[in-house]
């Protein structure tokens, strides 16, 4: 009896995991090993490290040293220390990351020090001048926040916004360009943008770039320092599994630190915060990116949950990605049946993040909340949009291969239906 696609990659899918090199971090994760778990995009599985560590930081930190944990626990240099902790993984020599705040946040700082920078160069529209930089362009399909954002940044300082597809950044770049505001990973498609030739592109225009690098932080190599970013912005609560609401980062290229000019110049920014002086002086290096009070508990998870990274070869972490991605779809062809799903997600590895987006049309939604009562969670992006995010460290073969058959059930089922 001959082999069935639906069983050769039953088959293929044990012996893809028998062989991962990586198979071992899954069991420094807190999992249901009954669920297959592939929304980790959204927000990351726990490591089993960090519990313990919250109990310590609330119970001996906080419950017993109280505001000596401040010196004593390392909170104050905690936000530089977490910060070059994810500049390893983000491709940043130590100095240039700082993790606080929201990502939202974050945002809005680098893109209106971004416009300062160019208005402090010398551009300034006068006679005999290259016209003034007041043109701000975001990405077209960015995720909402960035360009709500953007157009808030833009009104602040008096430019205009102009929306341009991420593969047109470099192209439409001109000298009326201050900054372009760029998402790393389409959260909606999970197509992987060329950060270092649209960088390369807005340098060459004489801009600056800020690049969210939400969806590829901790799910593909990126190299912030060597492809000459000047600024980053990520969250920390997808691929690098800090929590919930943990705080977001902020990269400021080494070259720029002396002239970034934060918009939210709190105290703990300041350059001796304990003065009190009522005249604001700016913090040196990565600092400057700090506002307010960090927010400790929060931070101190995301320290530990970054535990699970020590030792992890990024490179190896790519390619299991994109084996993953590219099991899932050869199973998504499987057993799904035919001309149901069409993915929008890159064929090219050059071009993918580590998420499968498919599209499915009416009743997407429904489809998605099957899954999820048949234990298998992935999430919907409205109107038509089924996403499924592939984290490397702790995602299986056999779970790729058991939600693209539970994808083909439910689907089936629905098919049926209608007959």
């Amino acid at each position: 009896m001959s082999e069935t696609p639906a069983s050769s990659v039953f088959k293929e899918a044990a012996a893809l995991d028998a062989a991962d090199g990586l198979a071992a971090k899954r069991a420094e994760f807190d999992l249901d090993d009954t669920v297959v778990y592939l929304d980790g995009n959204s927000l990351g599985a726990p490591p089993r490290g960090v519990a313990g560590r919250l109990a310590d930081v609330v119970g001996r930190e906080w419950g017993r040293l109280g505001i000596r944990s401040w010196e004593e626990s390392g909170w104050w240099t905690a936000p530089e220390r977490v910060g070059d902790r994810i500049g390893r993984l983000v491709g940043a020599a130590p100095g240039q990351v700082v993790v606080g705040d929201s990502t939202s946040v974050n945002v809005f700082k680098a893109v209106v020090a971004a416009i300062r920078m160019t208005r402090g160069a010398g551009e300034g529209g006068g006679e005999g001048e290259a016209p003034l930089r007041d043109e701000v362009l975001v990405d077209a399909a960015t995720f909402p926040t960035d360009g709500y954002i953007a157009r808030s940044a833009a009104r602040m300082t008096g430019c205009r916004i102009r929306a341009v597809a991420a593969a047109d950044m470099a192209r439409e770049a001109g000298p009326r360009t201050a900054v372009a505001l760029v998402n790393h990973v389409d959260y909606r498609t999970g197509r992987l943008h060329d950060l270092p030739g649209t960088t390369a592109a807005l340098r060459a225009a004489g801009a600056h770039t800020v690049w969210d690098v939400c969806h590829s932080a901790g799910a593909l190599p990126v190299r912030l320092d060597a492809d000459g970013a000047d600024f980053a912005v990520g969250c920390t609560y997808k691929y690098l599994n800090g929590g919930p609401g943990a705080p977001a980062f902020l990269y400021v290229r080494r070259a720029l630190q002396d002239r970034f000019d934060s918009p939210l110049p709190g105290w703990n920014s300041h350059a001796d915060p304990f003065a009190m002086d009522p005249a604001y002086a700016p913090a040196g290096g990565a600092v400057r990116g700090r506002v307010g009070t960090p927010e400790i508990l929060s931070l101190l998870a995301l320290d530990a949950a970054l535990g699970v990274w020590d030792g992890v070869d990024l490179v190896a972490v790519r390619a299991k990605s994109l084996a993953l991605t590219d099991f899932f779809l050869r199973c998504v062809e499987a057993y799904v049946p035919e001309g149901r799903v069409a993915s929008v997600t890159p064929e090219a590895h050059a071009e993918r993040g580590s998420q499968v987006s498919l599209r499915y049309g009416s009743g997407a939604g429904e489809v998605m909340a099957e899954l999820i009562r048949r234990g298998v969670v992935g999430d919907h992006r409205r109107p038509d949009v089924l996403r499924f995010g592939f984290t490397p460290l702790y995602t299986r073969f056999a779970d790729a291969e058991r939600a693209a058959r539970v994808l083909g059930e439910v689907i089936g089922a629905r098919e049926g239906a209608r007959r």
